[in-house]
């Protein structure tokens, strides 16, 4: 049997991530990013309540929020995440990132907030960066 070889390259060896998002085909797109850099869990939900929910399961190295979703939005997820996990980075990753986001998102306990127009690796090398590897 073949040993499994672990690319050195690929910062993200061991850790955990969730992402949320409603958007399916962005949601696997975040997932398959933070997978290739070698995450060994990223968790999936549709929206904050799900998010939060699977969270509270896992408990992730990071989380990535998307703001507009049904149920509970990213504002809303991430004051519950960060009463949760005083610790644990927050992304928020959306369409809206304009001044007022940004402040809102910071009352709310979110780390850094990018726009989906970001490169998906450009978004990885953030979370590495705040993560702290």
């Amino acid at each position: 049997m073949k040993r499994l070889e672990i690319d050195p390259k690929k910062h993200g060896v061991g850790r955990t991530v969730v992402v949320v998002d409603d958007n399916p085909t962005i949601r696997k797109m975040l997932a398959q990013a933070f997978l290739s850099d070698g995450f060994k869990i990223c968790g999936e939900a549709d929206n904050g309540k799900e998010g939060v929910a699977l969270a509270k399961r896992i408990k992730p190295d990071l989380v990535t929020l998307d703001l507009s979703m049904p149920v509970m939005n990213g504002l809303e997820a991430a004051s519950e995440l960060r009463n949760l996990f005083p610790k644990t980075p927050i992304i928020l990753f959306t369409m809206y990132g304009d001044d007022v986001v940004n402040d809102e998102a910071i009352k709310a306990g979110v780390n850094l907030v990018l726009s989906k127009t970001t490169a998906l690796s450009t978004l990885v090398d953030h979370a590495h960066a705040l993560i702290g590897r």
